[in-house]
């Protein structure tokens, strides 16, 4: 996905969003991504950009999720910070915290411990970003934050198996067993870590709340539902919204990263937001968008 920028549309009163594709903004490239926001003058730079992937991904290239995440970071907030843009809001990710740091998960804890393993290479750049940020803030008194989101799942996902994060993954998993009346589905490790998960639209709402009060962000915030649930949870919610009935087999010998997950909500609630679609809404949602996904169905 590309950062997206807002530019102030003077004439209306209102904002024009602009998301450049790679081949027109190639974050690996830092003159060009100068010139292009030298050009553009965005008022706020919403800066979404990054290789993502689940716990498969992460272990496969750790280097690569380091060093791409990092590359396209530190390009466009340098290139921001160069070009004098007034704000920036970086999204970063709930794998920044220590392995095991206490839930809720509080902005003072990171960096207060090690990382959980099986997605380090991530965590370590989205780390250094969101601390790049604060600096520039501090030194330059430029308002450039950074959202720290728990997990995320909706519509446009990537549901690759070798690639998708959980509840994409389930989706896939749950439709191929209900379409080929297979009766067991693979859970990874005993499936009652937990995690927290919101709905990708919510997200989108949360993060224009706060770009209307990104002066009265602290350098680093959570945004989170509130409430986590475990890995079986998740998989008999989706079961249930795809009609398919079976049992789940446990490969205890397979990774399930951090035992919980769940972010801490004060500043959110502080700021007046909070997410607005119930899970099996956004479950339902999801599915049916992967209905229309040909290419994902027939498999």
């Amino acid at each position: 996905m590309v950062g997206r920028n807002l530019l102030a549309h003077p004439a209306a009163g209102t904002y024009q969003c602009i998301a450049p594709p790679r081949s027109e903004l190639n974050l690996a490239h830092a003159e060009p991504c100068y010139a292009y926001l030298r050009e553009t003058r965005p008022d706020l730079i919403i800066h979404a950009a990054g290789r993502v992937g689940g716990i498969q991904a992460n272990m496969a290239d750790p280097a690569g999720f380091l060093s791409e995440n990092l590359t396209s970071g530190l390009t466009l907030v340098m290139a921001a910070r160069r070009a004098d843009i007034p704000a920036l809001l970086n999204l970063g990710s709930s794998c920044m915290y220590p392995r095991n740091a206490p839930n809720p998960l509080t902005e003072d804890s990171l960096l207060s411990g090690p990382l959980e393993p099986t997605n380090e290479g991530y965590a370590l750049a989205k780390i250094a970003i969101a601390r790049l940020c604060a600096y520039i803030s501090a030194q330059d008194g430029l308002a450039y934050r950074t959202v720290i989101p728990c997990n995320i799942f909706g519509l446009h996902d990537s549901f690759d198996p070798e690639r998708s994060h959980l509840i994409p993954g389930i989706l896939h998993k749950t439709h191929r067993a209900r379409t080929h009346n297979e009766s067991r589905i693979e859970v990874w490790g005993d499936g009652q870590a937990r995690r927290e998960f919101m709905y990708s639209a919510d997200l989108a709402d949360g993060i224009w709340h706060l770009a209307r009060r990104i002066e009265d962000m602290p350098p680093m915030m959570n945004l989170g539902v509130g409430a986590d649930h475990t890995v079986l949870a998740y998989y008999r919610a989706v079961a249930d919204v795809i009609g398919w009935q079976g049992t789940y087999v446990f490969n205890r010998d397979r990774p399930e990263g951090m035992a919980q997950k769940l972010v801490s909500t004060a500043w959110q609630s502080r700021l007046g937001w909070t997410p607005g679609t119930p899970l099996r809404e956004a479950l339902a949602l999801t599915y049916a968008h992967y209905c229309t996904r040909t290419d994902l169905c027939v498999s």
